[in-house]
């Protein structure tokens, strides 16, 4: 049964922020899986006998399909309804995490991490636009929306700790199976407290233009991924990418409504802000898939102390967002994101240091470890949640609303690149050393996400016409 909007709406009177603490638990699960894993890599790959391509592809593969189903799931949830594309992504990511707990070989593990990828991009963005529909004041959205972004910041600070500490207990494969409850509890309970809303346009779906793209970033990563030593394999993969792009391009040039309007990412301020997407893709979030084994070879620390270890990185992604907003309104978006981005470079500088061993004594080492770990985690923190609000500050009203759902596809893409860019980096050394290119390239991705940043707006109020 289809509730109207006035049902939508007094629903959500009724039960206050309970509906939005459902569905924020729904994302809850889909944010928890991408930092808890992080952490037990190093017992994933020894049990299942992967390198460091494979332990990037554990990521990437939830990434790729997560970057991909997104720009589906939008149109889908739009005309079958939200709350049962929340529901159907729930059940797909169900089925995805029992697959990866009783996986038993690296391919198995890729295809269930794939599997999660769909289904989490279905939760999230039916889980959007049913908070959007149910809560139509500004300050009751506004707060809504909030909720759903602490509770996804939990996930993602607390992921790596409590990822080892059930890593370290029972086992990586609980992990995943930890999804279980959480995500019948989710089936049971969602029905009851959110109704279902759909939209009464009818989009069309660009499926051959999201299969190109998928198929154009999946070479590229699958290219950077070959390694250093496989120069005709990279440059096939990259020249069959930027072929994918091309065909890409032209297909979307022919269609009516397309996944990338030029008329919004040829904007000069666009461009920009992809730019720091990226950014901070490479700079924190691809850096920190690779923390736990640079700590462990740097210090020997696996499993629930690499997870404690990782909380100077991820704590800051919890408490320091809310002062980001304020200091929008203070300094503007471009010393805001400037300073989000130094913290960022120099972070990535003192880890790649450390890596290089220009910190003799093992105390100074650590210390110089955890204060990089510091600086990158308030960087990311600082710039990474009011990015989707520059959109929306920046672009004129007309192009925020698609501007603003396809930067969530860009992180994602972003992501999976980064993890590939810095894994190509990477020797199977397995030394501490090692670790220093890898950082080095994260602090130059900071630093072109510095160049971007003095390219916007100086004030919080200015449109971009750069």
């Amino acid at each position: 049964m289809i509730h109207t909007e006035r049902d939508v709406q007094s629903r959500s009177l009724r039960y206050g922020l309970l509906p939005a603490s459902v569905l924020g638990m729904a994302a809850f699960l889909t944010q928890f899986d991408v930092t808890a894993v992080v952490v037990a890599m190093p017992a994933l790959a020894a049990e299942l006998g992967f390198g460091v391509a494979g332990s990037a592809w554990v990521m990437d593969a939830y990434s790729l399909a997560f970057t991909g189903a997104l720009l589906a799931a939008g149109t889908l949830a739009d005309r079958y309804g939200r709350r049962r594309a929340l529901l159907a992504g729930n059940l797909v990511f169900l089925v995805g995490s029992i697959a990866c707990g009783v996986a038993t070989t690296a391919p198995l593990l890729w295809a269930a991490r794939a599997v999660q990828g769909v289904g989490a991009a279905f939760v999230i963005t039916g889980g959007i636009a049913l908070l959007a529909s149910m809560y139509v004041k500004p300050e009751e959205r506004a707060r809504a929306f909030g909720l759903m972004g602490v509770l996804s910041g939990i996930a993602m600070a607390l992921g790596p700790t409590v990822g080892g500490l059930l890593s370290d207990w029972i086992g990586w494969r609980y992990i995943f199976f930890v999804n279980i409850p959480l995500c019948l509890l989710v089936l049971l309970v969602v029905p009851l407290l959110v109704a279902e809303s759909q939209s009464r346009e009818r989009r069309t779906l660009d499926w051959s233009g999201i299969a190109i793209l998928t198929l154009a970033l999946g070479s590229a990563i699958e290219s950077l991924l070959t390694g250093p030593s496989a120069h005709m394999r990279i440059a096939i993969g990259f020249g069959a990418s930027a072929c994918l792009l091309a065909i890409f391009r032209l297909q979307q040039s022919r269609r009516p409504v397309p996944i990338f309007d030029p008329a919004v990412f040829g904007r000069p301020v666009m461009v920009c802000v992809s730019s720091l997407l990226l950014a901070v893709s490479l700079g924190y979030w691809a850096v920190l898939v690779y923390l736990p084994m640079f700590l462990k070879a740097a210090f020997g620390w696996t499993g629930s102390l690499v997870g404690i270890a990782l909380l100077p990185a991820t704590l800051p992604m919890l408490f320091v967002p809310p002062y980001g907003a304020r200091l929008v309104a203070r300094w503007g978006w471009r010393r805001l994101f400037a300073t989000a981005m130094l913290a960022t470079v120099v972070g990535n500088l003192i880890l790649a240091s450390a890596g290089g061993g220009l910190f003799g004594d093992a105390r100074a080492a650590l210390a110089a470890v955890v204060f990089g770990m510091v600086l990158v985690g308030l960087g990311a923190a600082l710039a990474h949640p009011q990015l989707s609000g520059a959109v929306v500050a920046l672009l004129p009203p007309a192009q925020a609303g698609l501007a603003s759902a396809v930067t969530v596809v860009m992180r994602q893409a972003g992501f999976a690149l980064g993890i590939a860019a810095l894994g190509t980096t990477l020797s199977d050394e397995g030394t501490a050393a090692s670790y220093a290119r890898p950082w080095l390239v994260a602090a130059l991705a900071a630093a072109g996400g510095l160049i971007a940043a003095w390219r916007l707006p100086p004030k919080a109020g200015e449109k971009g016409s750069l």
